[in-house]
Parts: structure tokens; C-alpha cells; sequence
């Protein structure tokens, strides 16, 4: 007999919605009609039905992008398409923050409350926003609208930041910035409206966002001696003409010349290091996967830059999708692996569309899929969107995600390389490091491992942002100081004093006027007391509110923080508390009382916690007090002098 439960059915757009991702329903045992034949006798799913699990993202994808959330009844439908237990899928829908499991307007703008869009104004956007339409969440707008406070989305240089989802038939995702209050409001009106409207054909591309000149993300498009960003501004993204006649594919070419164990020795050789943070050895890395006796082999592009102040990857793929084609396919080559996925914020709608424009195109002119370029090689790849979750930054936290999890950490060992994506050895990369290797293969390691210091090679792309005059992707070579790169991006705005710079973005750490020599190397910030983090370099002037900042920190993290273990789900949520009551005057005890116990959290969450963000959650926090960087004014609670730490 069926087993069914008292919630409605989904309704036709709901099933409509999970059917266009897995296909019509072929039995009653998936949701589909009754096979009088064969239904009574036998049970189908199995095996077959879990290896579709990875599935269950994309399906609540499409969901939220037809309805604009995701019912009980829909939830359900898509559990039985899948045989995935429906108290577990709800998990990983309520476990995203782009997924609402309530009823919402299908109109939504998301707009950015984080670091750097906070420093040019986005908390007077808010303030407006409560005032036009009423309390985030609420419906507004006749209830076809609403508005939310988010994290970081990713265009920090031109913030304030909002992301509108408007969900339909046609389903559209658009980014404007910067904007104000009114900017939102006519956006979200002009969504209603067009969602009444009967479209004719759907779109080819959702190429969408509405973004300003390529120069104002990338100040120094087009001026000679560029590596990473030589093509930005002056090759067309879309366009794998330009790319080849700038030099695109000369790396993969030589690849299948040299073989896979050569294309790792040259990474090898330019001591290429993972640029995500943690700068682990690329050529290490791809070694280990590549001798793994289990098949399949995977790699991973990891996309989902979800720090705050950090946007390269963005621009990159706006900019030099291709670039990103020939590295995953030059990776999988090396690593011997049959298939590759781009784990994407879904944050990043044209992020989205020119690199599945670039997969497509490539796939077409024979640099992707089946016997690539005649080489014998096979290798495809495929985009998989995130849903909102800063942890997924974090590789086993990504993939789970992918897998149709919920996003949180696993215990390390095994690690990717041995057992990672699907169980199987996995080589994991973010956009930075990726983009530089088809110049290694093509030029060789020694060329690139001559350009930086000894002990940190190559060009670097760093995001500034906040207070200076020209925000942006910047290039340089290992070795810029702090100074240097203000200086690039026109110094401080209006002529102001500097008053700190926040180095690597929530995880990292501030510094003060006094770090401007500081070299921008791994060697040099690690003799510091710094690091380079993924390249957030986040500028504060005299007027700017520390305290705020460091509140906004602290709220990030509780809010990020996956719960999985307890230094980190408690200790956030404790270190919130603590600097609240700092900000309003109403220590628990003395300051020092305060400070000690602040350094107790940050100790026990870096100490315990699974994974990098809870070991990161107090660096920004304690630098800045222990810097003396903030004062909590009028209260008469201050920090300690400069150069004594908590």
C-alpha cells in the first residue's frame, strides 16, 4: 500500500518545479502515477535512487525559484523523488540562508548589513527601510514583497549591496549596487510588475545583473605587466576567440604534450600555494590525489567566497571565465580525474551565467567533455550553486553541500585528498589559485616561482575596500607592503586619517596606521602577527565606528557558526554577549574581568572547534582591543593601551 502523510499534495508548480530537475516521476513509489503492471509486486529506488541524493540542493533550487519558498508538501514530493527521509531533508533546507521554510513574498531583496557595505552606509539603508516598508521580513508592498538584512554578498567595492530574488515562471536573481533606500523599493516594484506579465520566451541567459564599468571593480584594467587580470577589461568574457587570441588554452595544450606527472612537477617547481587562506602546496596537493589508488578521482573548484570584504573570485569569473575552464581541465588532467564541479555562491547570479556560458561554449569547440582536443582525455564540469552558508567555504563543509547535506565540517583525517567528494579523492582549489596555472604549465614553474619572494611566489590579487579613494581588485607582486597597496587604491577617502585596516577579511585581524611597512608576503605577515587571509584588505578612517564593526563580527560568526560543535556554537554566541555588553556600558565586573574571560572564548573556540571558523571567530576581535583600536566612549569601559593584549 502507499504511505502518505496528512499534509496536501504539492501543487502542480511544485512538482512542475522537482520534475525539471529529476525528470517525470516513471512509479508511485517516487510520487509519479500507478504502474498497475509492476507497482504491487516490487519496490524501486535503492541505490540507484541515493546516488541521486547530490541532487537535493538543486531540487530545493528550484523550488525556492518557482514558488519562492519551500512548503511542507513540496519538501515532501522532492523526499520521495529522492528517498532522502523528510525530517532530514528539512534539515539541510532550514540549514541555508538563501532557503526560506515559511511562507515569504515572492519578491525579496537581500540586503547586505556587512563589514564594508556597513562602512559606506548600509545601515542608513536599513534605518530607511524600516521606515518605507516596515520590520525586515514583513510583507510588504500589497504582500507580494519583502526585505532582509544579509551577510556579505560579495560586491564589497561598490556597496551598499542588494540582491533581489523574484521568484515565477521565469525566475530572475539581480544584483545592484550600490543602492539606498529608494533604489530598493523601485526595484522591488518594477519585480511585481514584471511578474505579471506573461513572458513570451524564456530567457537564453540570465545574465542580469545590472553592474557599472569593469573598471570600478578592476582600477588597473588594461595597464601593462598584469598576469592574473591581463584580460580584464580588454578580452570580451564571452568571447573564446579573445581568449585563445590572448593566449587562452596554450597551457592545456602543453599539458597533454608533457603528461600529468610533468604538469604537476612544474606546479611543483613554481611553488604555487593555495590562495583561499590556509596556503597549502597546490603542486602537494594534486600529487597526493593523483597516486590514490581509488577511482573515481574529483576535483572541486571552490567559488564560494563568502568572507566578508572578499569579491576576486567574483570579478574573475566575470571577467576570465575561460581562465577557470583551463585550470579545472588542466587540474583534472594532472589528478586524473573524470569530473570536476564549481561549487558557486548563489550570491553570484552573473558569475553564474558567464561561466556556464563558458562551459558550454567550450564543450561545443571540443576543450571540454569527450576526447578533449583528441588527447584521449575526457573531463567535464558542472556547476553546483550554493545556498548561502559562509562554512561552506570550508572543503569537507562544501562537500557535504554538494553531496545534499546539510554543510557542516567533517573530522579530519581522512582528508580530500584520500577520501573526500562522494568518498573518493578529491583535489580542492579556489578561483585564485586556479587562474594562475595555465601561465605555469605554458611557461613553466621557474618563470613564475621568479616573480614574488622566496617564500611567496607570484602575483597576488588583494580587495580593497572601505574608506579608500579607489576600491577594487588590485595586482601586485609578493613583496607590496599595506602602504603600497593604499597607495595603489588612492589612499584614504577625502583626505582623512587613517585609523585601522582589517587585514583578511572577519577571520583575520586589524592592524593601525603603524603596519603600513608591512610586507604582503606569507613570510612577512606571519613575522607580524598577521596574515593575509584571502586578501581582504578593509580600510577604517578617523570617523569610523570600531565598535560597531567589531559587534558585526562577532553577529556574523554567531550566525554562521554551522552548531555542529560546541566551543564554536556557544562560544560565539558568548563572545556577542560579552562585547554587547562592553558597547553598553554594562560590564560584567571589570574591564580586565571582561577582557580575560573575551580570551578564554577565543582560546576554547580555537583550541576545539572542528574547523576554521570557530579557530577564527576571535582573531579580528582580540587584535583590535589588543591593539587598542577601540574605544567604548562614554561608558567609561575603554580599551587596554596600545601593544597590550587582553
Amino acid at each position: 500500500m502507499d504511505l502518505v502523510t496528512l499534509a496536501p499534495r504539492a501543487t502542480a508548480e511544485e512538482r512542475a518545479a522537482v520534475d525539471g530537475v529529476l525528470g517525470t516521476a516513471t512509479s508511485r513509489w517516487e510520487g509519479g502515477g500507478r504502474d498497475v503492471t509492476g507497482d504491487d509486486r516490487f519496490a524501486r529506488g535503492g541505490h540507484a535512487a541515493r546516488d541521486r541524493r547530490h541532487l537535493l540542493l538543486p531540487v530545493f533550487h528550484a523550488i525556492q525559484a518557482r514558488i519562492g519558498w519551500i512548503s511542507q508538501p513540496a519538501l515532501e514530493y522532492a523526499c520521495r523523488r529522492l528517498t532522502v527521509p523528510p525530517a532530514e531533508a528539512y534539515g539541510v533546507a532550514a540549514f541555508y540562508q538563501m532557503f526560506s521554510t515559511v511562507p515569504r513574498p515572492p519578491v525579496v531583496a537581500h540586503v547586505c548589513e556587512d563589514l564594508a557595505c556597513l562602512v559606506a552606509g548600509a545601515g542608513h539603508v536599513i534605518a530607511d527601510l524600516e521606515r518605507t516598508l516596515g520590520p525586515a521580513g514583513e510583507p510588504a508592498l500589497g504582500g507580494e514583497a519583502t526585505w532582509i538584512p544579509t551577510p556579505c554578498l560579495g560586491r564589497c567595492e561598490r556597496g551598499p549591496t542588494a540582491l533581489f530574488t523574484v521568484a515565477g515562471l521565469v525566475p530572475e536573481t539581480i544584483a545592484l549596487a550600490p543602492v539606498d533606500a529608494t533604489v530598493i523599493v523601485e526595484e522591488l516594484e518594477r519585480s511585481i510588475a514584471g511578474r505579471a506579465l506573461v513572458p513570451t520566451s524564456l530567457p537564453i541567459e540570465a545574465d542580469v545583473e545590472h553592474v557599472a564599468h569593469v573598471r570600478r571593480s578592476i582600477p588597473q584594467a588594461g595597464q601593462p605587466g598584469l598576469r592574473i587580470l591581463r584580460r580584464a577589461g580588454v578580452a570580451n568574457p564571452r568571447s573564446l576567440d579573445d581568449y585563445l587570441a590572448t593566449g587562452g588554452y596554450r597551457g592545456l595544450r602543453r599539458a597533454f604534450e608533457i603528461g600529468p606527472a610533468a604538469v604537476i612537477e612544474e606546479i611543483t617547481i613554481a611553488r604555487l600555494v593555495g590562495r583561499g587562506g590556509a596556503a597549502f602546496p597546490t603542486g602537494r596537493k594534486w600529487a597526493a590525489v593523483a597516486a590514490q589508488p581509488a577511482t573515481p578521482h574529483y576535483t572541486v573548484c571552490n567559488a564560494d567566497e563568502s568572507e566578508p570584504g572578499t569579491f576576486k573570485d567574483r570579478v574573475l569569473m566575470e571577467e576570465d571565465p575561460f581562465a577557470i575552464v583551463e585550470a579545472m581541465t588542466i587540474e583534472g588532467f594532472a589528478t586524473g580525474s573524470v569530473r570536476g564541479f564549481l561549487y558557486l555562491r548563489a550570491e553570484y547570479p552573473l558569475s553564474a551565467a558567464r561561466m556556464a556560458q563558458a562551459l558550454a561554449t567550450a564543450r561545443a569547440a571540443g576543450y571540454l567533455g569527450h576526447d578533449i582536443l583528441g588527447s584521449g582525455f575526457s573531463f567535464d564540469i558542472e556547476i553546483r550553486r550554493g545556498a548561502g552558508a559562509y562554512v561552506c567555504g570550508e572543503e569537507t563543509a562544501l562537500f557535504n553541500s554538494i553531496e545534499g547535506r546539510r554543510g557542516e565540517p567533517r573530522n579530519k583525517p581522512p582528508f580530500p585528498v584520500e577520501v573526500g567528494l562522494f568518498g573518493k579523492p578529491t583535489a580542492v582549489n579556489n578561483i585564485e589559485t586556479l587562474v594562475n596555472v595555465p601561465l605555469i604549465v605554458a611557461d613553466g614553474g621557474a618563470s613564475f616561482a621568479a616573480i614574488g619572494t622566496e617564500g611567496s611566489t607570484g602575483p597576488k590579487l588583494f580587495c580593497l575596500s572601505g574608506a579608500v579613494a579607489r576600491p577594487g581588485v588590485y595586482e601586485v607582486e609578493f613583496g607590496a607592503t599595506l602602504g603600497d597597496l593604499l597607495a595603489l587604491a588612492g589612499g584614504v577617502a577625502g583626505g582623512r586619517a587613517l585609523k585601522a585596516v582589517l587585514l583578511g577579511g572577519a577571520a583575520g585581524v586589524f592592524v593601525g596606521p603603524d603596519a603600513l611597512d608591512v610586507p604582503l608576503t606569507f613570510e612577512g605577515t606571519r613575522a607580524a602577527g598577521v596574515t593575509l587571509g584571502s586578501g581582504v584588505i578593509l580600510v577604517y578612517d578617523e570617523t569610523a565606528d570600531l565598535v560597531g564593526a567589531l559587534g558585526r563580527i562577532a553577529a556574523f560568526f554567531r550566525d554562521e557558526s554551522c552548531g555542529q560543535c560546541v566551543p564554536c556554537r556557544i562560544g560565539t554566541v558568548r563572545q556577542e554577549e560579552l562585547l554587547a555588553r562592553l558597547a553598553a556600558g554594562r560590564p560584567k565586573g571589570s574591564l580586565a574581568d571582561e577582557l580575560a574571560l573575551l580570551a578564554d572564548l577565543g582560546r576554547a573556540m580555537r583550541d576545539a572547534s572542528i574547523c576554521g571558523l570557530g579557530q577564527t571567530a576571535s582573531a579580528a576581535i582580540e587584535s583590535a582591543l589588543g591593539a587598542g583600536l577601540v574605544d567604548f566612549g562614554e561608558t567609561g569601559v575603554t580599551s587596554p593601551p596600545a601593544g597590550v593584549h587582553p
